[in-house]
């Protein structure tokens, strides 16, 4: 059992924060990413003598599973909407692209839960569609339409995005 728990301490001080990434892009705020990632290591925790040769993408596979399980969960409440965007600051100088971050992030908080979770899998995470489908359980044209219309929405939220498409590590 002391080993057990050596190698599960270490994957979580090696890998903790990569996996922290992923579940804040796919919850939207810290305290929902966090809680999201102690549920998913608690399970990977009580199977790790199965999946200790390969647990990150186990545990990526719970995150996913459980986020879309809280959506499910929570599809029949209302969205919230936000009245008002920030704006964008009229100056842009050294902190072009922490405005920009920040104004991107509240934009992709304003997107379904669903969508986001397509934008992370396929652009975070650089899944094809046929990956992000099977891991979302759903169908390819889904997860194609549900990337465009997310991509659109962020285009409309967020005055500017376009130029970012000229960066090769934004491009895909």
């Amino acid at each position: 059992m002391a080993e057990v728990d050596g190698e599960f301490t270490t994957f979580v001080q090696e890998r903790g924060a990569a996996l922290l990434r992923v579940a804040y892009a796919l919850a939207g705020n810290q305290h929902a990413a966090e809680d999201l990632l102690q549920n998913a290591l608690a399970k990977a925790y009580a199977r790790w003598p199965r999946i200790r040769g390969d647990a990150e993408p186990y545990v990526k596979r719970i995150l996913y599973h459980d986020q879309v399980s809280g959506w499910r969960r929570r599809a029949r409440r209302a969205e919230v909407s936000v009245a008002e965007l920030p704006e964008r600051p009229a100056d842009r100088d050294g902190g072009q692209e922490a405005d920009l971050r920040l104004l991107l992030l509240e934009a992709l908080r304003a997107l379904p839960p669903r969508q986001r979770a397509v934008l992370t899998l396929r652009y975070l995470e650089d899944l094809s569609v046929e990956q992000t489908a099977r891991l979302l359980g759903c169908r390819a044209g889904t997860v194609a339409s549900q990337s465009a219309r997310a991509l659109a929405r962020l285009r409309h939220l967020v005055p500017g995005l376009d130029e970012l498409t000229d960066r090769p590590e934004v491009t895909r």
